[in-house]
């Protein structure tokens, strides 16, 4: 019925990060693994929400809005600023030809 497309088992490197700026407190797991294409897993524990974000991705503060339930862009921005320095470069995959 179902058709498998990976199982794969890894032992991720895991960092968590508590902050508070402008009164609202976040709290942040972000697991860095091989799998989705390097970029880690980014966990929100207030709001549940995940979401696959590398250095670049932060550039588009809808994803962190979305991401931690914040009201504005502009704390989004804030929020993008500084996770920036915890996540990865975007790799350049290697085209297959």
């Amino acid at each position: 019925m179902f058709e498998k497309l990976y199982d794969d088992i890894e032992n991720p490197r895991v960092r968590f990060v508590g902050f508070i700026a402008n009164d609202t407190r976040y709290d942040i797991g972000i697991v860095y693994t091989n799998m989705f294409f390097g970029k880690p897993l980014v966990i929100c524990m207030q709001s549940r929400q995940c979401i696959v974000l590398d250095r670049q991705d932060v550039s588009f503060p809808s994803q962190l809005k979305f991401l931690c339930k914040l009201k504005s862009e502009e704390e989004a921005m804030k929020l993008a600023e500084y996770l920036a320095d915890w996540l990865p470069a975007p790799r350049i995959e290697e085209s297959y030809e």
